[in-house]
């Protein structure tokens, strides 16, 4: 079976990786040890500004079934349990927030060498219904992502996407927000030794007439160290810097400044993660 085309999440992701993750305009440390049994424990602290976010998840594995559950500082606890392959092609995913009693929820995944289908439904009296659906191959794709309130009868996300793929070029074209944005994005590898490549992502909102142009690079300087670069038309430069200085364990320094008002201070963001 051949890769198929994918979930909806993934129309665009390359592009958007590019541009936006590892980004950090925040202070971020995040530790992973695991137990003797195979548990995995997880601590993460964030500093924004003056105020201190902390969590603390555990990760634990029993053949297909995948076990997740977060505490964060406002003593929410989060779980989610993942049975991956009961049937082929399929994935079952179980969450809920406690104390939050609506935030039950089951979702299924099913992918296919030329489908990719994703529902999920709140467990609640008149619960919150998704679908996301993909049609086509590993070259070609179109889909749809909904959501329906039947508490209210209305729709609240109503988007639709197309993604063409190449060797090495990733072109894609969503329409969000109910037909109120329209994003085109970008993503061409120009050199695989070093895994330089360069996107961008075009965004028009018709309600605003705004649009907003981001453009964004990478470079491998060496096989253990990355740097990236972006800018979008309001004058936003960012820059970082991410290097593994073991397996799995990676420090990252970003920056971003204002072209236009070049007297404020810079942004300057931090995220170290460590894992054993």
């Amino acid at each position: 079976m051949g890769k198929g085309p994918g979930l909806y999440s993934e129309i665009g992701k390359k592009a958007r990786d590019l541009l936006y993750k590892d980004y950090q305009g925040d202070h971020k440390f995040t530790v992973t040890t695991y137990t003797s049994d195979g548990v995995a424990i997880t601590s993460t602290g964030i500093k924004k500004g003056e105020l201190l976010l902390a969590d603390v998840s555990t990760q634990l594995k029993n053949k297909n079934i995948t076990t997740d559950v977060k505490v964060d500082t406002s003593s929410k606890l989060f779980t989610t349990v993942t049975v991956d392959e009961p049937a082929p092609g399929l994935k079952t995913i179980f969450s809920f927030v406690v104390p939050d009693q609506r935030s039950g929820k089951v979702e299924l995944q099913y992918q296919h060498e030329y489908a990719g289908i994703s529902t999920s439904i709140g467990l609640t009296a008149n619960p919150l219904v998704n679908f996301s659906g993909v049609v086509g191959n590993n070259c070609v794709s179109v889909g749809t992502d909904l959501s329906f309130d039947t508490a209210s009868g209305n729709f609240t996300k109503l988007n639709a996407g197309l993604n063409f793929t190449h060797s090495d070029l990733i072109a894609s074209v969503t329409v969000n927000d109910k037909c109120d944005n329209l994003t085109a994005s970008y993503y061409h590898i120009v050199s695989p030794l070093t895994n330089t490549a360069v996107g961008a992502e075009l965004t028009h909102s018709f309600s605003s007439n705004e649009n907003t142009l981001t453009f964004g690079t990478q470079y491998e300087l060496d096989p253990l160290t990355t740097v990236k670069a972006r800018w979008n038309n309001f004058g936003r430069a960012s820059a970082l810097i991410q290097h593994e200085f073991r397996p799995k364990s990676l420090l990252t320094i970003s920056g971003e400044v204002d072209t236009r008002a070049i007297e404020k201070s810079a942004k300057v963001g931090m995220a170290l993660l460590l894992k054993p």
